[in-house]
């Protein structure tokens, strides 16, 4: 017998941290909070249909990842911004983790599903399984579109 469903706040509490990090990793800074609400919300809503025993960190992650791709999708038929927005406080954020500027943009060219799939694995640290529930494939073509995106980065940033 599986256990049944936990309360939506202990689930949302469980998981919110590594939803952040994919999110904030995938969209960047500027778009992440909305995906985490986009995440989440749509995480409530469809809560109650869920099977007990359900992978609920593989299932919030394949939704934040298909947020991510709406994201991506909005932002490449968006409007370019022509002048500099209003400043920001910045005491209220956290201060930012160093990046590897080059990596990122790297990663960033890599067609969706291999980024995707190299997302899930190095800043969720999914399994290959959860990663092809994740993107909407098979766990051989996961692990494929993975071994590609790393393929092509370790052409794209030299060691």
């Amino acid at each position: 017998m599986s256990e049944p469903l936990p309360p939506f706040q202990r689930f949302l509490d469980a998981h919110r941290e590594i939803v952040w990090r994919f999110l904030l990793a995938s969209v960047g800074p500027v778009e992440a909070e909305d995906c985490f609400q986009d995440t989440f919300v749509a995480a409530l809503r469809a809560y109650p249909r869920l099977r007990a025993g359900s992978n609920l960190r593989s299932w919030v992650l394949t939704i934040a990842h298909n947020k991510a791709l709406d994201s991506h999708r909005a932002r490449a038929r968006g409007a370019i911004p022509v002048a500099e927005p209003a400043a920001v406080d910045r005491r209220t954020e956290p201060s930012p983790v160093a990046r590897d500027e080059t990596l990122w943009e790297a990663v960033e060219e890599l067609p969706d599903r291999q980024r995707s799939a190299v997302m899930l694995r190095y800043v969720a640290d999914l399994p290959h399984r959860d990663i092809a529930a994740a993107i909407g494939c098979s766990e051989e073509a996961a692990r494929r579109s993975l071994h590609e995106g790393l393929t092509k980065l370790r052409k794209a940033v030299p060691a």
